[in-house]
């Protein structure tokens, strides 16, 4: 078998062809684009195409994709990966490094969604890039407010129409204050980065709600109490394809709400999660199910049983909820069927 493994980078990528029966390896570099790695593909003829997965990952398994050619996306945070007390590091062993555990299938793969999956996802971190942004933006204006001896209304009650207006009358173009009050200008000019990260925000969470209505996984995840379109929507571009899946753990492993364990003769030890896998979801499930001790009783339940009473196991009980809820929301997409409450300890 031929194995082209290629190591990406920004302007130039260094690709390995392995011959599997020989063990032989060649070398070639060229250009990280599109019309470049399409000649080298269709030049060299390999068999399988091997690759890291990173940020030009996307395109480059497209176009091999395109030429008919089997693609394996490596993993690169996977313990079999990384590299230790290595002398040398180049992009030619790392290459090479690709391709032979490509050959003797030891290779930690990642799932490649479609094109219109990984689209979805990009907007849906945008989304919460900009959210951030905004949050940045307020703490810097309760700093300026608050370094000029001024208050604000705690929580929400500081970006009401009533709480900006206060804000926006002492606020000044700072091309108009005095030396000694150059922090009105600077107020100014986060007000007007506010309003444009607001507006910004508003635009993209349009479109994402568009595209939920467009799909149906999406609506039929938010038949869940407590769970909403941002919650939905994340839960479907996350999972994408919930048949890769074979159990409800493997979902939790796949998100890092499985405990990590440490195993040695006689010691076998579990401790926190492994917070491996996707950070936003992981992150917006345990917020909802803060939620969901209110307005989904089921859960609830989860939370009060694993609990038993004690304030110690609070953080325990919120994060199996929202393993729960992960694992129902998995069971819903894959059978197809909504929410139904006396389902959930039979999804996991």
């Amino acid at each position: 078998m031929k194995i082209l493994a290629l190591d990406l980078g920004k302007s130039k990528s260094v690709g390995c062809l392995l011959e599997t029966a020989t063990n032989a390896a060649k070398y070639v570099t060229v250009k990280t684009t599109p019309v470049e790695i399409q000649r080298l593909v269709g030049r060299l003829r390999p068999q399988r195409v091997v690759l890291e997965v990173g940020t030009p990952a996307g395109w480059v398994h497209d176009v091999a994709k395109g030429l008919g050619v089997e693609v394996q996306v490596a993993n690169p945070n996977h313990e079999g990966w990384r590299w230790r007390n290595v002398k040398r590091k180049t992009d030619r062993l790392d290459a090479l490094k690709l391709a032979q555990l490509s050959a003797v299938d030891q290779l930690p793969q990642v799932h490649m969604p479609s094109r219109r999956v990984r689209e979805h996802r990009a907007l849906i971190g945008y989304r919460c890039q900009l959210v951030s942004r905004r949050t940045r933006i307020k703490n810097t204006i309760r700093s300026l407010v608050h370094r000029q001896g001024l208050t604000m209304p705690p929580g929400a009650e500081g970006w009401t129409r009533k709480s900006l207006e206060e804000l926006r009358s002492w606020a000044c173009p700072l091309e108009e204050v005095s030396p000694e009050a150059t922090w009105r200008g600077q107020l100014q000019e986060e007000l007007e980065s506010l309003a444009a990260a607001e507006s910004r925000l508003a635009r993209v969470e349009a479109r994402l709600d568009a595209l939920g209505q467009q799909d149906e996984r999406i609506r039929r995840l938010q038949t869940i109490p407590c769970v909403g379109p941002r919650t939905a929507e994340m839960l479907v571009a996350v999972i994408d394809d919930p048949h890769r899946f074979a159990s409800g753990k493997q979902v939790a492993s796949y998100v890092g709400l499985v405990p990590r364990q440490y195993q040695s003769g006689q010691r076998d030890r579990s401790g926190g999660i492994s917070k491996q896998g996707h950070r936003q979801l992981r992150r917006l499930l345990v917020e909802v199910s803060w939620l969901a001790l209110r307005y989904n009783p089921p859960l609830g339940g989860v939370y009060l049983r694993i609990r038993r009473g004690s304030r110690t196991r609070r953080k325990i009980a919120i994060v199996a909820v929202a393993r729960k809820l992960l694992i129902t929301a998995w069971a819903m997409l894959r059978d197809g069927t909504p929410w139904r409450p006396g389902g959930v300890e039979l999804a996991a």
